[in-house]
């Protein structure tokens, strides 16, 4: 699956899109593909020099091939600033905002990041989890990014 599915209407325009690393597999399925662990990474649509990277479940077999089955809830997050941070003027600190969301299922299921700002120590946070429409996941992860000054450019893979 590349990239994110968002939820149909119900995703706002400042959602990123993830371009997907790589995965591992983690259950043999003679019909379909197998069951595996797959790394998305996206950059904050809203701040510009935060990126961040999420690993979760998928799962294989006929009912994944076919968009059928639902995903668990495990998921990771880890987010770092890649480049300079410059806050936004009205930056939402208590309610978080969501800055990437996928489908976890056909229909109800959907797992989102939202960002958080804590003022007092200037630290961005975001955290995972999925949320169903009526019974949603107490599984989740946080990342925290501190706002510090960027000096120079970041090193590359040769």
């Amino acid at each position: 699956m590349v990239g994110a599915l968002l939820a149909v209407g119900m995703a706002p325009a400042s959602v990123a899109l993830a371009d997907e690393i790589g995965s591992v597999d983690t259950v043999f399925k003679l019909l379909g593909p197998n069951h595996k662990i797959v790394i998305d990474g996206f950059d904050d649509p809203l701040i510009p020099g935060v990126a961040c990277h999420v690993a979760s479940s998928r799962t294989g077999g006929i009912s994944g091939a076919l968009g059928l089955a639902e995903d668990t809830s495990d998921a990771s997050i880890a987010c770092r600033q890649v480049g300079p941070i410059s806050l936004p003027k009205g930056l939402k600190k208590r309610d978080g905002e969501t800055v990437f969301s996928e489908r976890r299922s056909i229909l109800f299921k959907k797992m989102q990041v939202v960002r958080f700002y804590d003022d007092k120590r200037n630290v961005l946070v975001y955290l995972v989890y999925s949320d169903k429409l009526v019974d949603g996941s107490p599984k989740n992860s946080i990342s925290s990014v501190p706002v510090m000054p960027w000096v120079g450019e970041a090193p590359r893979a040769q």
